[in-house]
């Protein structure tokens, strides 16, 4: 959950609490929640205790959990880019009359507001990549935290076509994140190694690399390892 999110959450009940107590439709002597319990009641989660960024990226692991992966991956050189396309890799695609970019954009955005074929036509984007808010749909990338050039490299070359389908628009692991044009064109294919976001986010997005490349069983390179190690050591 973004802290905007948490915040209007927040803001939003207490204001509910506060009318019921004002108009005689709470219990007697009603006590507005902590934001802490309020967060919690919101969103199903306990209120973050701080160390990495709020996020709402999904089924991202804990720093220890994250370091256990990374030490599960294999290590290995990469491999060639001999046959790479991204149309390898059907992205996009539509799941409950949205696509999967679509989805992204409702999830990570505040203030969303779509027409009937599911596209934004109004909201706010924090790219957790460069710190950019951004106001138009049409500013914001859906960035694959592993680029689909750099999972072809590591061991996507040997996949079939659904599989590749589902690693282009997986939207039950952290691999898929709304971010400013600027950053997602910075980074482009590259890996850790060569490329990392602003360093406040080097926890969530060592974390969510190494969660996505454990979940498809590819490979890293020696010095990805030890980018992605360096940016754990981050999350405290």
């Amino acid at each position: 959950m973004t802290r905007m999110r948490r915040h209007q959450l927040i803001v939003g009940t207490l204001a509910v609490a506060l009318a019921a107590t004002l108009t005689g439709c709470g219990e007697e002597g009603l006590s507005l929640p902590s934001a802490d319990e309020i967060a919690e009641s919101a969103t199903g989660d306990p209120a973050p205790e701080g160390g990495s960024s709020e996020t709402t990226l999904p089924n991202l692991p804990g720093a220890q959990e994250g370091r256990t992966m990374l030490g599960e991956l294999t290590v290995a050189e990469e491999g060639s880019m001999a046959g790479y396309s991204r149309d390898e890799f059907p992205h996009w695609q539509s799941t409950d009359g949205c696509t999967a970019r679509q989805h992204v954009l409702m999830r990570d955005g505040v203030g969303v507001e779509t027409d009937d074929n599911c596209q934004p036509q109004q909201g706010e984007w924090y790219s957790e990549f460069d710190g950019e808010t951004l106001t138009a749909a049409a500013d914001v990338d859906i960035d694959h935290i592993v680029p689909l050039a750099a999972a072809w490299r590591s061991g996507a070359d040997s996949w079939d076509r659904d599989r590749r389908r589902e690693f282009g628009n997986d939207l039950e692991n952290p691999q898929l994140i709304a971010v400013s044009q600027s950053s997602n064109r910075s980074k482009g294919d590259q890996t850790p190694a060569d490329w990392r976001p602003m360093e406040s986010y080097w926890c969530d997005y060592g974390l969510a690399w190494t969660a996505t490349k454990h979940t498809y069983e590819l490979t890293v390179t020696d010095e990805e390892h030890e980018a992605l190690t360096e940016m754990l050591d981050t999350c405290g």
